[in-house]
């Protein structure tokens, strides 16, 4: 850019305001939509890559419903995992009443202190034998595990909650903040305002059910087999890289019994998380769809304006060329004048960007946009305008001094 170029350019643009307005503010407009989209898909990514805490490349669901008269629960339950577990591919399973991520499960809260009224905490609830911890693949870092004398039935006629349970980090965190989470084993808290319950282990990391809830990490373990309605699931973690042919043998293991029972929902774990976060991934495709489109559009409104603007400058341009500039004198203006339009667009589209990251932020509770997309974002633009504007730049240079002499 030199001073010379500088005067001309703003004559003609103050001339030709039209169109130098509407590429800078397609510009402005793109820059705000592609930067938030940029920072949405950064904070879906971000999402979609938290571990659940389970060994997900190993594991995998099935269930079973019995239909059968006489269909003994309990019997049909202890059988499947000692034949489960048998199995030359499985490293452990245990039953359980919901998938961490999976979209469905149990909750209640809790409370350090009885009675009604008092302050709670929530979490989401995990039935499991003592090999649950195993079976998911988290890490007890305090306390102690489930022995089976710990395993409660749960048939729906009883009342009442297991004596004991196991807290994620993020549990005990949550409800003794002033601890640190192995000084939480041993502590007592209490479900249904009253009811006592001891924390004898901590793990440290198991997400809930609903990927969107704001208390996603926080989880108990509750030593518990559910009978009484015919349905069980089994939670399966495999040994490493023999995922595939357990689900095909755990499979073949159930449905022998197919006379009396249905076996469904047989998936992986890495199917459960693909389900869970499908809209994400949705909204991430969109996204990058819709970027596309706006850049395509803005590029070829730049390289638009500047064809027009050199077809509507032949004579001048032929006279440049006559009075001693040179094809590099020539780029340079056109590159020039494009940086002044592109300068313009970047400024408002960086109040744009602000106020729409705002009210995105006002209206769906997302995080700021860190301060460095505004520059970064300003420069990929400048680089946009630079490389669609380059072409018919070149054009107008192969124009010829002769050209000052025709009538256009």
């Amino acid at each position: 850019m030199t001073q010379l170029n500088l005067g001309p350019i703003f004559r003609s643009l103050l001339r030709n305001k039209t169109g130098a307005i509407l590429i800078a503010l397609q510009i402005a407009f793109t820059m705000a939509i592609v930067l938030n989209a940029l920072f949405i898909i950064g904070e879906r990514n971000d999402l979609m890559a938290r571990s659940s805490g389970v060994d997900e490349a190993n594991s995998f669901q099935i269930s079973s419903t019995g239909f059968a008269t006489g269909f003994n629960h309990l019997n049909t339950l202890e059988e499947d995992l000692r034949e489960i577990r048998a199995l030359p591919g499985v490293r452990n399973a245990t039953t359980i009443n919901s998938v961490p991520i999976s979209g469905g499960g149990w909750s209640m809260s809790f409370q350090v202190e009885s009675g009604e009224n008092k302050p709670s905490t929530p979490s989401s609830i995990y039935m499991v034998d003592e090999q649950g911890i195993d079976t998911l693949g988290v890490e007890l870092v305090a306390g102690s595990n489930f022995t089976k004398t710990d395993i409660r039935l749960r048939d729906g006629t009883q009342e009442g909650w297991p004596q004991n349970v196991i807290v994620t980090v993020a549990l005990a965190n949550d409800m003794f903040p002033e601890l640190d989470y192995a000084e939480t084993v041993g502590k007592t808290i209490f479900i249904n305002n009253t009811e006592p319950m001891q924390i004898i282990g901590v793990i440290d990391q198991l997400q809930a059910p609903w990927i969107g809830w704001n208390k996603l990490e926080n989880a108990m373990l509750s030593p518990e087999y559910i009978v009484g309605d015919n349905w069980n699931r089994y939670f399966i973690r495999a040994e490493e890289g023999m995922r595939d042919q357990t689900m095909r043998d755990v499979e073949e293991l159930l449905a022998k019994r197919a006379d009396e029972r249905l076996v469904e929902n047989l998936r992986s774990f890495e199917e459960i998380r693909e389900d869970s976060y499908s809209r994400h991934s949705a909204m991430i495709q969109i996204l990058y769809v819709v970027m596309i489109i706006m850049i395509a559009i803005t590029g070829k409104g730049i390289v638009g304006l500047a064809s027009f603007n050199v077809n509507r400058r032949l004579r001048q341009i032929g006279t440049r060329r006559a009075l001693g500039a040179s094809k590099a004198n020539i780029v340079q203006y056109f590159m020039t004048e494009n940086v002044v339009i592109t300068t313009l667009g970047v400024i408002v589209g960086i109040a744009l960007t602000i106020g729409l990251n705002m009210t995105l932020v006002s209206a769906f509770e997302l995080g700021r946009m860190p301060w460095y997309f505004l520059p970064l974002g300003g420069l990929c633009f400048y680089l946009l305008g630079q490389v669609a504007v380059f072409g018919p730049a070149l054009k107008a240079s192969s124009i010829p001094p002769a050209m000052a002499t025709r009538n256009v």
